[in-house]
């Protein structure tokens, strides 16, 4: 009976929690259309504001949150999946350039990584804060794995990925504009390359081709990272004792 009890309660308690936040991601997409699809209302950002808010206020610590939203987070995994279908409709593009694509991919994955961990690190970042950080600009489903397996925090980590996207979201195309980059392929590769899948979202509502791009280089950038990453770690722990 008390095990029946508990499964109820912890069901009525996903039920709950997957409302919430569905509920404040729609207010929050409602606000960013309302003001014309403003970068600075990215639903993504609007969304976890408001869903922080009625944290705070219910008083509900976010482990508990986070274990009634795991059905939610289970589909992660099949959304970005679902991210091929405009990476399909780019391919006799993709084939033409890839050679350029491939370099932009490896100074883009090893610069994130780098940046991430020395800036930390210079700043007195424990290792546990540094491995957190580390694989920042991959997409989430593969971040949080990394970070996890390599002594970091899941939660760091998902937060770090969180803000890493709303920022490259919002500053990416103001910033290909302002160096004169008008070439749709390449902002959306620079989106899904620093800002992973909010980047592809906000190519989405953009531009077609900027989103097969986007939904590339978030693909090849998590891989990457889920490879560099570990490799890195290991150079740090075992032949400079940076992490040990």
């Amino acid at each position: 009976m008390t095990a029946l009890l508990d499964t109820l309660h912890t069901g009525a308690q996903a039920v709950l929690w997957i409302g919430v936040s569905v509920a404040a991601y729609a207010a929050a997409l409602r606000l960013y259309r309302w003001r014309n699809a403003s970068p600075f209302l990215i639903p993504v950002a609007t969304g976890a504001a408001l869903l922080v808010a009625i944290l705070l206020a219910s008083g509900v610590r976010y482990q508990s949150y986070r274990e009634a939203i795991r059905p939610l987070e289970a589909m992660l995994g099949p959304a970005t999946v679902a991210l091929a279908v405009p990476l399909y409709r780019q391919l006799e593009r993709l084939r033409r350039i890839w050679l350029p694509l491939t370099f932009a991919l490896a100074i883009g994955c090893i610069g994130a990584v780098v940046s991430a961990v020395g800036i930390a690190w210079a700043f007195g970042g424990t290792p546990e804060l540094l491995v957190s950080l580390a694989p920042k600009s991959a997409t989430m489903p593969l971040a949080i794995p990394v970070a996890e397996r390599l002594g970091g925090q899941p939660s760091l980590a998902a937060v770090a990925v969180a803000f890493t996207g709303v920022v490259g979201a919002v500053a990416t195309r103001p910033l290909m504009h302002r160096v004169q980059i008008e070439d749709d392929r390449v902002r959306g590769f620079v989106s899904g390359l620093t800002a992973h899948a909010i980047g592809v979202a906000r190519e989405l509502q953009v531009s077609p081709v900027g989103a097969g791009f986007a939904a590339l280089a978030m693909c090849l950038n998590g891989m990457a990272t889920a490879l560099f990453v570990p490799i890195a770690h290991g150079v740090m722990t075992h032949w400079l004792g940076w992490l040990a």
